[in-house]
C-alpha cells in the first residue's frame, strides 16, 4: 500500500521541545503492563483487528544468506498474504488485502521491485550502514541514493547512536536532515536503535530531534540488537509523535520492529496506537510492524477462527 499521508517537512532545530520532557519510568511501566488487559477483543472483532495488522507488516528478510530467490518468494507472499481459502472463508475478496511493504537489503531491492511490479506495495531498503550505521558518512550517502535509484519507494535510515549517547543533538540533526535529502521522494524511516540508548529520556529526545529533522516515520531498532521493541519504549516514542502532532499538526508515522512474533503482540501494539494517537495511525500510511515470523502466526489465527482448530505450523506457507 502507498504511503498516503503528507510528508514531514521538518524545521528548525528546536531543542527546547526535545530537552524539555521528562519520563517517569515507573509511569510508563504502568500504562504500558494494562495495554493487553484493557480491550478484551474476540471472535470477529479480533478477526478484523488481524486483517488490519498484515496491511501494517513490512514483511521483512535481512539475512546475511539472502538470494534473489528468497526475495522473490517474500514478494509472492506479500501480494497475498493469506491463502485463498481463508479469504474466502472471511468475506475478504474484494479487500485486496496485501502487506504494507517489502523490506529487503540495497542490493536486493531490483529484485523486490521486479517482483512486486503491478502492485502498491512498495519496496523499503534498509540503508546507511544498517545496523551499526557506523560506515564513512558519503558511503551512507551514496548508499541511499542508490536503493531510491533502485526503485525502493522508503528508506529506513540508521542514526550514529554516539550521537544520542553523548547529547549531541546538533549533529544527528544534520545527519538526519542530509539522509532526508538523499532520499527524495522516497519516504524515510529514521532507526533509533533504542536498546543501544541509555534511558527512556534519551529516546524521546532523539525522536523528537528526529522528527525535527524530517523524518517520515520513527522506528524503535535494527532488529539486531539485544534488545528491540518493546512497549515502554514505544510509548515514549508514540508520545513524542503525538506531541510533535500537536505543536506542528503534522503526522509522523511508528514503525515498532523487532521481536514482535505473534497476533497477541500484533494486537498490543494496536491498542497502543489507538489508545494515544487515534484511528489513522492503525494505517499502513502511519503505522508498520517490522517483522519476518508474525504473518505466519496472524494467519494461524485466522485460520483457527475460521475453523475452529490450530492448524500445523508448516501448514501456513512462510515467505
Amino acid at each position: 500500500m502507498v504511503t498516503e499521508s503528507e510528508r514531514n517537512p521538518g524545521m528548525e532545530l528546536n531543542l527546547s521541545w526535545a530537552l524539555g520532557k521528562k519520563v517517569n519510568r515507573s509511569a510508563v511501566e504502568r500504562r504500558t503492563a494494562s495495554l493487553p488487559t484493557r480491550r478484551s477483543v474476540k471472535k470477529v472483532w479480533q478477526a478484523a483487528w488481524l486483517l488490519r495488522a498484515l496491511t501494517c507488516i513490512d514483511l521483512t528478510t535481512l539475512a546475511g544468506d539472502d538470494s534473489p530467490g528468497r526475495v522473490r518468494r517474500l514478494c509472492a507472499k506479500a501480494r497475498q498474504p493469506l491463502r485463498p481459502d481463508l479469504i474466502k472463508a472471511l468475506g475478504a475478496e474484494e479487500m485486496n488485502i496485501t502487506t504494507g511493504a517489502v523490506c529487503v537489503y540495497p542490493s536486493m531491492v531490483p529484485y523486490a521491485v521486479e517482483a512486486l511490479d503491478g502492485t502498491n506495495i512498495p519496496v523499503a531498503s534498509v540503508a546507511t550502514g544498517f545496523p551499526s550505521g557506523l560506515t564513512p558518512f558519503p558511503q551512507r550517502i551514496v548508499e541511499v541514493k542508490q536503493a531510491v535509484a533502485d526503485g525502493a519507494k522508503e528508506i529506513d535510515i540508521v542514526i550514529t547512536r554516539h550521537y544520542v549517547l553523548t547529547g549531541n543533538w546538533p549533529a544527528l540533526y544534520d545527519e538526519i536532515k542530509e539522509f532526508r535529502v538523499a532520499c527524495g521522494d522516497a519516504h524515510m524511516k529514521t532507526i533509533l536503535g533504542v536498546g543501544d540508548l541509555a534511558t527512556l529520556e534519551q529516546i524521546y529526545q532523539a525522536s523528537m530531534v528526529a522528527m525535527m529533522a524530517g523524518s517520515d516515520f520513527i522506528k524503535t531498532s535494527t532488529g539486531k540488537e539485544g534488545v528491540n521493541a518493546t512497549l515502554n519504549n514505544s510509548l515514549v516514542m508514540v508520545r513524542a509523535a503525538r506531541d510533535y502532532f500537536e505543536r506542528t499538526d503534522i503526522k509522523v508515522g511508528f514503525k515498532p520492529a523487532g521481536g514482535i512474533k505473534t497476533a497477541k503482540d500484533a494486537m498490543a501494539w494496536q491498542f497502543l496506537m489507538k489508545e494515544e494517537l487515534g484511528n489513522d495511525w492503525l494505517k499502513p500510511d502511519l503505522f508498520r510492524f517490522g517483522a519476518s515470523s508474525l504473518l505466519t502466526d496472524i494467519e494461524r489465527q485466522l485460520s483457527h477462527y475460521v475453523t475452529g482448530r490450530y492448524a500445523a505450523r508448516h501448514h501456513m506457507p512462510i515467505g
